[in-house]
Order: structure tokens, then sequence, then C-alpha cells
């Protein structure tokens, strides 16, 4: 991971960095002795930042994907004692902690694949075939106040994802709505069969915007 972030050293400034409602840090800080500890930001693309980048789009987002992978596998909810409220999840590595924040939720789902069995794969964070979970129709949630689409994503992140506002858009077509507009659809038709929603995240999505983590 050290060698990837001296590949964006540009962006590591020296001097202590804060934003609203975050507490004071420095990147590359050391709280106990051969700890290091840096801080991250995941936007509703999915793509990650250092928090304190002062621009943030795809130039300056991580791309490397064994990074990516390692980073995302390892990314779990912060119940470190340490900046829990700001950086509401964690990516241990080693003695390295690196405390994740995020627009939405952490894990963003951005493409459709098909598996070697020919099943039906969600990927996420830029970690394509080797970031996955089984695509779950009758599981995914519109929320009709800001038309934003939810799937289930790993348990250690809190068991939801958010779906990329490309592929949402990809999606939308198939979305029913027996209540009428306005309401939120009740049917996804897919492969030639008509699912059910559940809308069994909301709890989960709501639970998280309790904890601070969207």
């Amino acid at each position: 991971m050290r060698l990837l972030r001296g590949g964006l050293g540009f962006l590591l400034r020296a001097g202590m960095r804060h934003g609203p409602g975050r507490p004071l840090y420095e990147q590359g800080q050391s709280p106990s002795p051969r700890t290091r500890e840096y801080f991250y930001y995941i936007d509703h693309q999915g793509q990650l930042f250092l928090d304190d980048a002062k621009v943030k789009n795809f130039i300056t987002c991580f791309k490397d994907k064994h990074f990516l992978v390692f980073f995302f596998k390892q990314l779990k909810v912060n119940r470190s004692g340490r900046y829990e409220d700001s950086f509401p999840y964690l990516s241990p590595c080693g003695r390295e902690h690196n405390y994740v924040r995020c627009d939405d939720l952490p894990i963003v789902f951005t493409h459709l694949l098909q598996g070697s069995s020919g099943e039906e794969l969600l990927s996420y964070c830029g970690g394509a075939d080797r970031l996955t979970v089984s695509f779950q129709p009758k599981k995914l949630l519109m929320r009709p106040e800001n038309g934003r689409v939810y799937h289930p994503g790993p348990e250690k992140t809190g068991g939801v994802g958010l779906v990329k506002s490309a592929l949402a858009f990809e999606l939308s077509p198939h979305f029913e709505y027996e209540q009428g507009p306005g309401q939120p659809p009740t049917h996804f038709r897919w492969q030639d069969k008509r699912h059910v929603l559940t809308n069994e995240l909301l709890p989960l999505i709501r639970d998280q915007e309790k904890d601070g983590g969207a």
C-alpha cells in the first residue's frame, strides 16, 4: 500500500487536515510506535481517493486493481475506537490503519458481469471480476426520495451497497410501479421473470445512516 501511495505523492501534503465535522489528522501519522494512519474517501461512483486530495476526479483516484482488491476485501465497519464517527469504515493492512468515509456507502456496484458458470455478478469499486457479489434482482431497492438504487453487499461493511448511477440508469427500465408514479417500484422484470421486490435493504440503509455511514 505504501508504494502505491508513493505514486500519488503529490497528493500527500504535509500538515494537519480537517473538514466539516471531521477531526484533525495528518496522512501517515503515527499514534503509537510502528503504526501509521491514513485517511480515504469514496465517492458515489465508487472511486477511492486520499481524503485530503484537493481535486477528486478520475485522474486522482486510485486505479491499480491489485491495490483496490486488497483494500476493499479488508474493508469493514470501524470499531477501532478511533475516528469512528467521522470515518465509519476501516481497511487494516498490517500496522497500517486506513480510515474511510464516503459520500453514500463504501461499496458501489459499477458493472454487471457474467461469471464463469454463466451466473450474473455485480462488480464493485474497480475490482472487476475479483470484487463481486451474486446479482439478486428481487433485493434491489430504489429510494424514491433520491432515486438511488441499492443491492446487497458484503456483510463486513453493513450488508448493502449503492448501485452506480450509470448502471442504475441501465436497470431502471426494468422496474415496475404497481402503486403508480411517485411511489417506490414494486417489481423488477429480468430475464423473462417478474420479481417481487422485497425492500429488505431499507432497514440496513437506515441503520447505517444513523451510525453516520451514509
